[in-house]
């Protein structure tokens, strides 16, 4: 794994076309848990993204993730764009200087969106949040001696299928309590995408 910063760019606006795509998905798992709102919010706020990236010459990654983070907080209503924000805005601090990511940084930098997410959130893994899908896909990267992009979809796919049989005990969707269980997480819906969006770029490198 070797992510230069073109490469993160196409990243996230292949996370854009994908979130585009899959709007209305996200709108139906969250009215089932939550306010319904999470595909309009998250196709604002990458929407946005795309619009301050794709024109944007960078010579590092910490400034492709620090405009990520900040669009993000400005744009995206609601928990998602805050816990979103800090996720990237936490990355980027162990990034700075750096022209490509191998897996080792990468495994760092998803480590410190994890914690971030965490910490923003009030919340673990286990409690049906998007930290599920973060938090195995940095475990994968960060165990594995060399990471395919096959292996963080499938990482990413599952963590959010696992989601299902979770009871949700923070946010919105814990008003829900037991009845919960048996729906997607919106968040963990919406970060697979993303994931998804990673792999296909890396797909592209290997």
């Amino acid at each position: 794994m070797d992510l230069t910063v073109q490469d993160m760019k196409n990243w996230l606006l292949k996370t854009n076309e994908k979130i585009k795509e899959n709007k209305d998905y996200l709108t139906k798992l969250d009215q089932a848990i939550g306010d319904g709102d999470h595909g309009i919010n998250m196709v604002r706020g990458f929407e946005k993204v795309a619009e301050k990236l794709e024109p944007a010459e960078y010579a590092e990654i910490d400034a492709v993730l620090k405009d990520t983070a900040m669009t993000l907080m400005s744009s995206i209503g609601g928990a998602s764009g805050p816990l979103y924000a800090t996720a990237f805005l936490k990355w980027t601090a162990t990034a700075k200087g750096l022209e490509t990511l191998d897996q080792e940084a990468f495994a760092k930098g998803t480590q410190a969106a994890v914690d971030g997410i965490k910490q923003r959130g009030k919340a673990t893994e286990g409690e049906k949040t998007m930290i599920e899908v973060w938090a195995r896909v940095n475990e994968l990267v960060a165990s594995s001696e060399k990471v395919t992009a096959e292996q963080i979809q499938q990482a990413a796919n599952t963590a959010t299928e696992d989601s299902k049989e979770m009871e949700a005990t923070k946010g919105r969707a814990a008003y829900f309590k037991e009845k919960s269980i048996g729906h997607i997480d919106p968040g963990c819906a919406s970060s697979n995408l993303l994931f998804e969006a990673l792999a296909e770029v890396m797909k592209g490198n290997e």
